[in-house]
């Protein structure tokens, strides 16, 4: 599309002074920001920096209350979602906007239908999915029920949804966070081809590494500002760290030698049926100490989850288990997550949405969630002292950095990120005997992966057993003191992190022994 003048736009968009505020809440203030045609431009910033609220802005979800949007070099009003879609612009959430019991095709064409005749869109659709899916390599079965599918391949039908509607500006919204390594890399060989082919990709994200290798240039934002805008190439990720926080960042994790103290964990024989029962843990064998990491490391759906769960009572199972010498149920009476909380286990789950917190309830409800008998909130025997919790939740917030740090501020209005270290400061500040903590630094920023990364290693130096399951395999191998490599629901082996490498881990988490032998 040419400008007004005629000649060829060098911008695919341009946000001029873009305002946005919720209530007290400055989201946005006055952000400029110019995107060249044809490159990958990263966004980054912390949690609640105002990343996301900008480009929901752009994709019309929300509306500026100053500013002004030019795409392609005209000055475009964006009141709303089909506007963004009629500018060119197709967004790709952090949690993905498809109908479960819908085919893929379905979903593809939902809101896109033409006339009246249903099968004639599908028949058409089907074309122009298989097109698409072959000149971009995001290949997916059309009629597959989204249920079916990985999150790598529900995340490929998003990104097909918006090609479908012709989309010439992609906006990805922390696409890898709930990606496998494989998948995100499978990814990134997507955007580079969507490049390749005359396509602007805005990537939302706040992991450095990937703004380093995958993007052309990358703007800063820091509590609601735009604070820099560079050439990738002319930066590093300790730069974008200082700028995106304010201050210098460890990117490593500092921590000494463990000393590990009495078992607190002992588990023999676990096994897990599903609900269709299939076996997915089979004969799991392992303890942990004291003053002990031990790290699981696999890739995602390898009985990772189950072991959480069947450990956090969340899941029946079968085997034995003990917690400092003591039974631990693993079915019937005492199995439950209650049961768990009261013997000294903490979980922090791997979902945030499904399992950590109810998101249309305040802040210091979900801080309450699963200590409702602790003495501290306790007014009498009848009734909850609401004040004692909400005092407790205000200094969580302030210990935590949790913004904006007000505790009657419901779930759902808090940034991932910050969602995340809601649940993690109510987990930890518990001084469990026993931590159990998955993906623990999903959707969390690099000054609060940081912050999070030195509370476990306190949590573990002061004492407790911690439990952790993360897909980065370079967090398991930063904060592991022990790892144990999970593929197709068994223990591949342990390792120490001093004494392997990604290759070696890489190689057992595929299912391949060391003697090179598949398991």
């Amino acid at each position: 599309m040419a400008n007004q003048s005629g000649a060829e736009a060098a911008y695919a968009i341009e946000l001029k002074g873009i305002s946005k505020a919720f209530g007290p809440v400055q989201a946005n203030k006055d952000i400029n920001i110019a995107v060249p045609k044809g490159t990958i431009h990263g966004i980054i910033g912390e949690n609640g920096a105002g990343k996301s609220t900008l480009m929901s802005i752009l994709y019309g979800f929300y509306k500026a209350d100053a500013g002004q949007i030019f795409v392609n070099g005209q000055l475009t009003p964006i009141p709303d979602s089909q506007s963004a879609i009629r500018a060119g612009i197709g967004m790709v959430f952090q949690h993905f906007k498809l109908v479960q019991n819908f085919t893929v095709l379905e979903n593809i064409i939902l809101g896109a239908e033409e006339g009246q005749m249903l099968n004639t869109s599908l028949t058409k659709a089907r074309k122009e999915l298989e097109r698409l899916a072959r000149d971009y390599d995001l290949e997916v079965d059309p009629d597959a029920l989204i249920e079916d599918l990985s999150v790598g391949h529900q995340q490929r039908v998003e990104i097909l949804k918006a090609l479908y509607r012709q989309a010439d500006i992609l906006i990805l919204d922390e696409p890898t966070g709930v990606l496998t390594p494989d998948e995100a890399d499978h990814l990134f060989r997507i955007l580079k081809g969507l490049k390749e082919q005359g396509k602007t990709v805005i990537l939302i994200t706040h992991k450095l590494r990937e703004i380093m290798e995958a993007t052309d240039n990358v703007s800063v934002m820091r509590r609601g500002t735009m604070v820099a805008t560079v050439k990738t190439a002319e930066t590093s990720p300790e730069q974008l760290a200082e700028l995106m926080v304010g201050r210098k960042v460890l990117l490593e994790v500092d921590k000494g030698t463990a000393r590990p103290g009495e078992v607190v964990l002992k588990v023999e024989d676990l096994r897990v049926r599903d609900e269709h029962k299939v076996e997915r843990l089979k004969g799991i064998s392992f303890e942990i100490r004291a003053g002990e990491i031990l790290g699981i490391a696999g890739v995602a759906g390898n009985g990772q989850s189950e072991l959480l769960a069947a450990l956090g009572g969340m899941q029946a199972a079968t085997g034995t288990a003990t917690l400092k010498g003591a039974p631990l149920p693993l079915s019937g009476a005492g199995s439950d997550g209650q049961s768990r909380r009261r013997s000294g286990i903490a979980h922090v789950p791997e979902d945030r949405h499904h399992h950590g917190l109810i998101l249309d309830f305040t802040a210091w409800e979900n801080v309450a969630f699963g200590y409702f008998n602790d003495p501290r909130y306790q007014k009498n025997a009848l009734f909850m002292d609401n004040d004692a919790i909400r005092a407790d939740t205000e200094r969580k917030m302030a210990k935590f950095d949790v913004r904006p740090p007000i505790p009657t501020l419901a779930a759902k209005s808090f940034s991932g990120g910050n969602q995340q270290k809601i649940v993690v400061a109510r987990e930890m500040e518990q001084n469990p005997a026993l931590l159990l903590i998955g993906q623990p630094t999903r959707g969390v920023d690099i000054g609060a992966i940081e912050f999070i990364h030195k509370q476990i290693i306190a949590l573990r130096d002061a004492g407790a057993a911690i439990l952790l399951v993360s897909v980065e395999l370079d967090e398991i191998m930063s904060l592991s003191d022990r790892i144990a490599v999970m593929f197709d629901g068994r223990i591949m082996g342990f390792r120490d992190p001093e004494k392997t490498d990604e290759r070696e881990l890489g190689l057992l988490m595929a299912g391949v022994t060391g003697k090179g032998e598949a398991a």
